[in-house]
């Protein structure tokens, strides 16, 4: 699976087969996270692994009950040290470059996860207290996410997307089509366009099946 399509076909993933994750894999995705960019390479973060049955459903009930997460057998709760940050870079690197940083490792993690055939989830609503007992924070340590992983029972579709030319500008806010070339939209909308053509396909097909099965 090439990088765009391991980034087009990943899902937030909330059912899990009963299907352990072998540990090579884990190993793969956590040394993605490990990779992952970070503000003048502190990697300031810790990544913490929960495969316990009883801290998992601890871990879902401090996420105000998401009790589908307990479901999954590993759990990686990414752990900020802001501190270091800020020993660099002052407010902006405990605030923001802490954070960015967590969040790169997050994403890499759950693509590396999609590229071997596994289901994730990011969680970041959750009670921080109780997190930080059930994985026995120190103080200096705080709880950004929990990745949920494990093999997907579920297929969902790609959610709604905001459309292209709504999200992407040229060169300064409402940079638009006063300075872009005409095919700067033309590309999406000619992919879209295909993509459409290809799905209206597939479901002549079935169409064409369950007639022809009758």
């Amino acid at each position: 699976m090439d990088t765009l399509e391991c980034i087009k076909t990943r899902r937030s993933i909330r059912k899990y087969k009963d299907k352990p994750v072998e540990w090579e894999k884990l190993v793969a995705i956590l040394d993605a996270g490990r990779l992952a960019p970070s503000a003048g390479n502190l990697l300031n973060f810790k990544l913490i692994l929960v495969k316990d049955e009883g801290n998992r459903q601890k871990l879902a009930e401090a996420s105000f009950n998401q009790m589908w997460m307990a479901k999954a057998p590993m759990h990686i709760v990414i752990c900020a040290e802001p501190e270091k940050g800020e020993a660099f870079y002052g407010t902006r690197g405990k605030i923001l470059y802490t954070t960015q940083g967590c969040a790169a490792a997050a994403e890499n993690m759950l693509l590396a996860a999609n590229a071997q055939g596994l289901g994730s989830c990011w969680v970041g609503a959750f009670d921080e207290d109780i997190v930080r007992r059930v994985i026995n924070l120190p103080e200096q340590a705080f709880p950004h996410a929990i990745i949920t992983i494990g093999y997907a029972d579920e297929n969902p579709p790609m959610p709604p997307r905001i459309i292209f030319r709504d999200l992407v500008y040229l060169e300064m806010w409402w940079g638009r089509r006063k300075n872009a070339p005409q095919s700067w939209y033309s590309i999406e909308v000619e992919k879209q366009f295909k993509k459409g053509k290809k799905n209206l396909k597939k479901l002549a097909e079935r169409i064409k099946d369950k007639i022809n099965k009758k």
